[in-house]
């Protein structure tokens, strides 16, 4: 088995999947950031496909940065510009090129987790 990589965006001030928000994944190799995918959530919340499918897993350093702002005006929550959040980045580490990592966002117009999911 190969690993791979996947994200779940819940809206936590509506109690809903966040439908529609854009997600790119990077690799980070010191200062360098490589764009490996752009994505965009389905109506779960989730994309479609792996961020990172098996083929492309290995390890080291990535950054899923999450476009919050775009979703967060589409869905009526915004509240004045500047918001308090537009982009939500969060890096991570890979070091089991075997395993699933499932990174989710718990995302509201003020405030989100995160954790390695399963």
């Amino acid at each position: 088995m190969t690993g791979y990589l996947t994200t779940h965006v819940l809206d936590t001030a509506r109690g809903c999947p966040a439908a529609d928000l854009p997600i790119t994944l990077y690799r980070l190799d010191g200062e360098v950031r490589q764009k490996l995918a752009a994505m965009t959530t389905n109506s779960d919340g989730r994309t479609d496909s792996p961020i990172l499918p098996a083929e492309q897993f290995s390890p080291g350093t990535y950054e899923l940065v999450f476009e919050a702002g775009s979703y967060l005006r589409a869905s009526g929550q915004a509240g004045a510009d500047p918001l308090f959040l537009d982009q939500v980045p969060i890096r991570f580490g890979i070091n089991d090129a075997q395993a699933h990592y499932h990174v989710p966002l718990l995302l509201s117009p003020y405030g989100y987790s995160t954790y390695r999911g399963s």
